[in-house]
C-alpha cells in the first residue's frame, strides 16, 4: 500500500522552518509568513492574507492548540487535503533532506522492515507518474499496482510495434494557445507540446484493447467496491498519461458507476470528453463533479476552482462564454492566485467585448505569471480593441519573444500593423505565421491584401493564388478580380488601403437622387450597418416566429425593481441560453461571435446600469425587426412583446410611455447617428395612456421618428447579393454587388458602400451628382429599353 514516504519529512522541515518561537504550533503570523514565503511572485494584501488565515484555522479548528496555532499534524493534513503542493513548497523554500532524513523516510514508507519491499516502492515511485504515489488521490491497493504494471508494459508493447510500422504520428502544439485548463485534479500541470495519435483500426490495437479488457475484468473482481474503484481510476489515468482518451473514458465512466458521488471520475471523464470535442458531454459531466464537490463538505472544497476552470472551458467549447465567465469568477474568487483561471476570465471577457474588465483580469495573470505568453496575446488583442495600439504593439511583442512561433500573437499583430496601414510589417507577421502553419488560408489572404496596401501588386496576385489552391471561397474569387481591374486602369492610389482608385468625398446635399425608388445616401449608410450586424449575428436567419414560442413556452419569473414595477428581468448567461436556442444552426465559435456583437450593440444599452440582468421583453422587441419573416410579422411580434412584459399584463394594447421608450431603444441601437441621448430624455416620462397595435404601427413607421429605416433593411435583405455582370465601382474596383447606383451624366457607378460614403471618382468635377439605383441588371435592361423607346418617339 503506498503512503506518504519522505513527504512527512518535508512537511516537517517547512514546519520547522517557520515555528520561530519552537512551541510546537504555528500562529497566525507565523502562517502569516509561510503563505507569503511559499507564493514569492504573488504579492498579497492583508485582507487576502486574513481571509486564507480565516479559513485554514476555521477548517483545522481540531488541529488548532490555543494560541500556539496550527501544529505539524495540522499541516501536515492541509498538505494531504491539496490545500498546497508538499514538493513546489519544498523547492520553493530552497530546503534539502538529509541522508538520514532520506533513509528515515523509506523506513515510513515501507509495509514492513524487508529491504526488497523498500527497493520495490522507490522502483514504483520512479517509473510511475506523480499521481500515484500521492496520498490523496493516488493508488491505495496493492494489487492496483500490478494491474498498472501489466497495463504499461501493454502500452509499450503497442508503442514499440506502431512505431516500427510507422503508425505512430505526434503533432507540436506549441504554436497555438494553450487551452489553460486543468488536466488532473491537485496542483493544475502543463499540458503536453506533444499531441500523440494512435492508429486505431490496425490488429495491434484490436489486440491492445482485448487484453485492455482483461486488466478492467480483474478491477472488476476485485474484493471491494473501493479498490475496483481504484483500480478504474488507475487505469483510466494511465490511458489518459498515454493520450487513449476513449479508452480513458470508458474506465473513468465504469468508475463512476462504482460511486457515483465521487468527485475524481466526474472530473476525469469530463477531460476526456473535452479533448475528444465533445464539449456538452464535459460540461455534464463537470456539472456532475461540482455538485458532489459541494456535497462532500470540506472534503472536495478545494477542488472546486479546478472544477470551475474546467466548467468555464467547456461551456466555451460550445460558445458560451457569457456563462463560462461567471466559471471563472467564481475560481478566481476561490483561488485568487489562480492564474489561469484569472487568464481565461480575461480572455472570455474580450470574447463578449468587455475590454476593460478583460484587461484588469489579465494583467492580475501576467502579475502572477510573467512568462504567461498568452495572457500577454489577449491583453495586447484587449488594448487594441481599446485603441491603445502602441501599447498592444509592446505586448504582442512580448508574447512573441517568450513562444516565438505564437500563431495568435503573430496573426494578431498582422491585423494591427494592417489597421495602421504598416502594410509591409504586417506582410512579414503574415509571412511568419504561414512559415509555422503553412495551410492557414485567412493568413494567406491578409499577406495578398497587405502586399496589395504596399503596392506590391505582383506578389499580391501570387499571394492570392496561393490561397486559391487552400480554398475556394468566393472572397478569393471577388479579390483576384479586382487585382486584374486595378491592372488594366493602372490606377493611382490615393493613400488609402487595396488599392482604391483616386477619388473624393462629396458632401450630402451634392449628392441627388433620381426617381423615388433611388435610397438616400444617409438611409443606405444606417442600413448598412444594420445589415452588417445581421449578417455578424445571423439574426436574418432566425424566424421571427421563434421568438413568439420563447414568450409563450418559457416561464419567466416577475420581479419587481426599485420603483415597485413589475419586470422580467433575466442575467446575461441566462439570455445566453435563449440566444443558443435562437441560434441553434450555428457553430460554437460563430455564436461566440454573435453574442459578442449583441452584447456590445444591443445588452450595452439594455443594462444601461450595469447590473447584469435584462428587461426580456424588450430584448425580444428589439431583436424581432432584423430577425427573419415579413415585415408585418416581426412589427407584431415587437408589440407583442411589449404587450408581454408584466407592466402591461392581462391587456392587449401597451403604455404610450413605453412604446416611445422601445422606438428610441431602436434608434439609439440600429440607427448610430442617434446615440442614447434620446433615451435619456425619457427617464420620469409617465405617459400612462394606452396605444393599440395600429397606433403603434404609425409610431414604428414613422420615417422620421420611427424606424422607417426597416423598408431600406428589406431591400437590402432581398437584394444585396445580386450581381451586375461586368460592372466594378467607379471607386473601389471590387464588382457591385447588392444595388448599383449610376450616375446620369458621367455614367460611372458605385457600390452600395462607395456611395453610403458619398465617394466619387476625382477625375469628375460637378457641382451635384445625380444618381439613380438599380437593383439588378434587368432593372437596367428594362430601364434602357424605355429610353429607347422614348428616344425613338421623339425622333419622328
Amino acid at each position: 500500500m503506498a503512503t506518504r514516504g519522505s513527504r512527512s519529512e518535508k512537511v516537517k522541515r517547512i514546519f520547522q522552518q517557520f515555528d520561530l518561537n519552537r512551541d510546537g504550533g504555528l500562529n497566525r503570523e507565523e502562517m502569516s509568513t509561510l503563505v507569503v514565503a511559499v507564493n514569492p511572485r504573488v504579492k498579497f494584501s492583508d485582507e487576502q492574507i486574513n481571509a486564507i488565515l480565516d479559513e485554514v484555522f476555521r477548517t483545522y479548528g481540531e488541529f488548532i492548540d490555543g494560541e500556539k496555532g496550527l501544529t505539524y499534524e495540522g499541516l501536515l493534513r492541509t498538505y494531504d487535503d491539496g490545500a498546497g503542493d508538499v514538493d513546489r513548497d519544498f523547492d520553493a523554500l530552497d530546503l534539502e533532506l538529509s541522508l538520514d532524513e532520506n533513509i528515515k523516510g523509506i523506513s515510513e514508507a515501507s509495509s514492513s522492515s524487508i529491504a526488497d519491499e523498500r527497493a520495490i516502492d522507490a522502483q514504483k515511485k520512479q517509473r510511475t507518474a506523480a499521481w500515484a504515489v500521492s496520498p490523496n488521490h493516488g493508488i491505495v491497493f496493492d494489487d492496483t499496482w500490478k494491474i498498472v504494471d501489466d497495463l504499461e508494459i501493454l502500452i509499450k508493447r503497442l508503442k514499440a510495434k506502431q512505431a516500427k510500422d510507422g503508425k505512430l504520428k505526434g503533432d507540436n502544439f506549441d504554436a497555438y494557445s494553450d487551452a489553460g485548463w486543468s488536466r488532473e485534479l491537485g496542483p493544475s500541470t502543463e499540458i503536453s507540446d506533444k499531441r500523440v495519435f494512435w492508429e486505431e483500426s490496425g490488429h495491434d490495437y484490436a489486440a491492445f484493447v482485448k487484453e485492455l479488457g482483461v486488466l478492467r475484468s480483474r478491477a472488476d473482481g476485485a474484493r471491494s467496491r473501493d479498490e475496483a474503484l481504484d483500480g478504474h481510476m488507475a487505469i483510466g489515468r494511465v490511458l489518459y498519461e498515454h493520450q487513449f482518451f476513449k479508452e480513458a473514458l470508458v474506465s473513468f465512466k465504469r468508475a463512476c458507476e462504482l460511486q457515483p458521488v465521487d468527485v475524481r471520475p466526474h472530473f476525469r471523464a469530463g477531460n476526456c470528453h473535452y479533448v475528444l470535442g465533445k464539449y456538452k458531454e464535459a460540461k455534464e459531466e463537470f456539472l456532475l463533479a461540482l455538485e458532489a464537490a459541494e456535497h462532500g463538505g470540506n472534503q472536495w472544497g478545494y477542488l472546486l476552482p479546478q472544477i470551475y476552470v474546467n466548467l468555464g472551458i467547456a461551456l466555451e467549447g460550445e460558445g458560451m462564454v457569457l456563462s463560462a465567465c461567471e466559471y471563472y469568477r467564481e475560481a478566481a474568487i476561490l483561488c485568487p492566485t489562480h492564474f489561469r483561471a484569472l487568464k481565461l476570465l480575461g480572455s472570455a471577457l474580450f470574447g463578449v467585448g468587455e475590454y476593460r474588465a478583460a484587461v484588469k483580469a489579465l494583467e492580475e495573470a501576467i502579475f502572477m505569471k510573467p512568462d504567461y505568453a498568452d495572457a500577454h496575446c489577449d491583453l495586447a488583442s484587449a488594448l487594441h480593441a481599446m485603441g491603445e495600439d502602441e501599447r498592444a504593439i509592446e505586448v504582442f511583442q512580448k508574447a512573441i519573444d517568450l513562444k516565438p512561433g505564437h500563431v495568435d500573437a503573430l496573426y494578431n499583430l498582422g491585423g494591427l500593423y494592417m489597421d495602421l496601414g504598416r502594410f509591409p510589417r504586417a506582410s512579414e507577421m503574415y509571412t511568419r505565421v504561414l512559415a509555422v502553419w503553412p495551410n492557414h488560408w485567412r493568413a494567406q489572404l491578409n499577406k495578398a491584401v497587405s502586399l496589395l496596401g504596399a503596392g506590391e501588386t505582383e506578389e499580391a496576385k501570387k499571394a492570392l493564388k496561393e490561397a486559391l489552391k487552400m480554398t475556394n471561397r468566393v472572397e478569393l474569387h471577388d479579390a483576384i478580380s479586382h487585382l486584374k481591374q486595378l491592372q488594366k486602369k493602372k490606377v493611382k492610389s490615393n493613400g488609402g488601403a487595396n488599392g482604391e482608385g483616386a477619388f473624393v468625398t462629396v458632401e450630402l446635399s451634392r449628392f441627388k437622387t433620381v426617381g423615388d425608388k433611388t435610397t438616400l445616401r444617409p438611409d443606405l449608410a444606417n442600413a448598412l450597418q444594420i445589415r452588417a450586424f445581421q449578417r455578424i449575428t445571423r439574426l436574418s436567419r432566425c424566424d421571427v416566429d421563434l421568438l413568439k414560442r420563447e414568450m409563450i413556452d418559457r416561464d419567466v419569473p416577475v420581479s419587481y425593481s426599485g420603483t415597485g414595477a413589475p419586470q422580467k428581468t433575466i442575467r446575461k448567461p441566462n439570455l445566453e441560453e435563449i440566444l443558443r436556442r435562437l441560434l441553434n444552426f450555428l457553430k460554437p465559435e460563430t455564436f461566440q461571435g454573435a453574442v459578442k456583437a449583441i452584447n456590445e450593440r444591443i445588452l450595452s444599452v439594455l443594462d444601461e446600469a450595469g447590473s447584469g440582468r435584462v428587461d426580456l421583453g424588450m430584448f425580444y422587441a428589439v431583436l424581432a425587426p432584423i430577425c427573419s419573416g415579413s415585415l408585418e410579422k416581426r412589427k407584431r411580434v415587437a408589440f407583442d412583446a411589449l404587450v408581454w412584459r408584466p407592466v402591461n399584463e392581462g391587456i392587449s394594447q401597451i403604455r404610450k410611455a413605453d412604446a416611445v421608450r422601445y422606438i428610441k431603444l431602436l434608434r439609439a441601437i440600429y440607427v448610430p447617428s442617434h446615440g442614447v441621448s434620446e433615451i435619456l430624455e425619457l427617464h420620469g416620462d409617465s405617459d400612462a395612456s394606452l396605444v393599440s397595435y395600429s397606433e403603434f404601427l404609425v409610431m414604428f413607421d414613422d420615417p422620421d421618428w420611427g424606424f422607417g429605416i426597416i423598408s431600406t433593411l428589406l431591400k437590402l435583405e432581398t437584394g444585396d447579393r445580386n450581381r451586375h455582370g461586368r460592372y466594378v465601382c467607379a471607386v473601389c474596383r471590387y464588382p457591385v454587388i447588392g444595388s448599383r447606383f449610376k450616375e446620369i451624366k458621367c455614367h460611372f457607378s458605385l457600390c452600395n458602400q462607395c456611395y453610403s460614403e458619398g465617394k466619387v471618382p476625382s477625375t469628375y468635377k460637378q457641382e451635384e451628382f445625380r444618381f439613380k439605383e438599380y437593383g439588378s441588371e434587368a432593372e437596367a435592361m428594362k430601364d434602357k429599353c424605355m429610353c429607347f423607346n422614348v428616344q425613338s418617339h421623339n425622333d419622328p
